[in-house]
């Protein structure tokens, strides 16, 4: 059998439990989690499934497929197969679970699902509990934190081959091969989750020169080319990488289900003045962030601080994009999925905690180039333990 890493039962049970104390504050029965980032994190599972979380008492997992996998990879006790989903009203009933008020995860599950929720489940009310549930992931455990560090020194190996690599004349998508080989080699399961819709996101971005500017519909900074119009339109294309222009990589690593993301620039030759400027001013706002980082900080007061830091800098019209394509946020909570809390933008006032993992990402983009850097990061209760350590200078081949 091949070997993996299972989620101990302790951390299952605390997870449970945490949740648990959310229904009974919201007054509801029970939950049914179906989406897989939820149900991996409540039952150590992704397989096909629904798992009925009760207010109090025992949980219970329902598997369509596969069942076999599932009673291998989750630490629960009480582990059923259901050949059909209208099965599952029927089941809770036998076992004497009440369900008059279920909670489902309304931000991901579509319309046509729920409406085939409320026919089986014709006498029940729902509530939406996707945000309790994404509030209790943003606190991370210290074996989640040991996950996301794994991940972290994966991508700093790989981003140190990176020189071995670089060519005059090679392709954008050349370099992203074997940047991703790498990665995956060290047990990148090849999949970067996001919990916003239509944000299709693969691995990572490689961008060389003007297109580091190039727009596109993707929820960052830095666009690219892509391959083609019809999959995923962003990030290495067929561009070829040239002497003296900056080659920015931009990647996250999932191993073990936890993502670390990772900014770091190359270039053959030399880098223009505006764009070394650009790279100091982006070190710099970073070590400003990281210092005022403690717990208790409202996020919102980290995004307005990097803006006062880009103007001051005099850099403001290029920082985080350009014109339509500038995108408002500094930086975003990391673990099962890439776009987690805490979301460092105007207006959320989420303080931070001890124990959130988090990306800072300060980088500033310009006709010519893209630029700037990206860390991993854990709150401790006295500021930000870095978790990626790749070289942060424009490293030069």
């Amino acid at each position: 059998m091949v070997d993996m890493l299972y989620t101990p039962r302790s951390e299952v049970d605390a997870r449970i439990a945490a949740f648990q104390a959310t229904l009974d504050q919201l007054h509801l029965d029970g939950a049914l989690i179906i989406h897989h980032t939820n149900l991996f994190y409540l039952s150590g599972t992704s397989q096909a499934a629904h798992l009925f979380i009760p207010r109090s008492g025992k949980p219970l997992l329902m598997v369509r497929k596969s069942f076999e996998r599932a009673c291998r990879e989750s630490p629960l006790e009480d582990i059923v197969a259901v050949k059909s989903l209208k099965m599952i009203p029927g089941i809770l009933k036998e076992r004497g679970y009440t369900a008059a008020n279920i909670g489902l995860e309304l931000d991901v599950i579509p319309y046509t699902t729920w409406q085939f929720y409320t026919k089986i489940f014709n006498h029940s009310t729902f509530t939406d509990i996707a945000d309790s549930l994404k509030r209790i992931r943003t606190i991370k455990s210290a074996y989640e934190i040991d996950l996301l560090q794994r991940s972290c020194t994966a991508l700093d190996e790989v981003f140190a081959e990176v020189p071995a690599w670089l060519r005059e004349e090679m392709t954008e998508i050349e370099l992203a091969s074997l940047f991703e080989a790498g990665i995956r080699r060290r047990g990148y399961g090849g999949c970067s989750k996001m919990r916003a819709f239509n944000q299709d996101f693969f691995m990572g971005h490689v961008v060389s020169g003007a297109s580091g500017a190039v727009p596109t519909y993707f929820d960052g900074p830095v666009g690219g080319h892509g391959l083609t119009p019809a999959n995923n339109p962003h990030g290495a294309g067929w561009q070829v990488i040239r002497r003296n222009e900056v080659v920015y990589i931009d990647y996250t690593c999932v191993i073990n289900g936890y993502t670390a993301d990772e900014t770091r620039v190359f270039v053959i030759g030399d880098v223009a003045d505006h764009l070394r400027r650009a790279h100091v001013a982006s070190l710099a706002i970073q070590a400003e962030l990281v210092n005022m980082i403690k717990p208790g900080v409202p996020c919102e007061a980290v995004y307005n601080r990097s803006l006062e830091l880009a103007e001051q800098a005099g850099l403001a019209d290029h920082f985080m994009g350009i014109g339509s394509s500038r995108v408002r946020f500094i930086g975003h909570g990391l673990g099962l999925e890439l776009d987690e809390y805490p979301i460092f933008a105007n207006g959320i006032q989420m303080p931070l905690a001890e124990g959130m993992t988090f990306a800072l990402e300060p980088k500033f983009v310009f006709a010519d180039g893209a630029i700037g850097t990206e860390n991993t990061y854990v709150l401790r209760h006295n500021g930000p333990q870095v978790l990626t350590h790749a070289v942060e200078t424009i490293t030069r081949v």
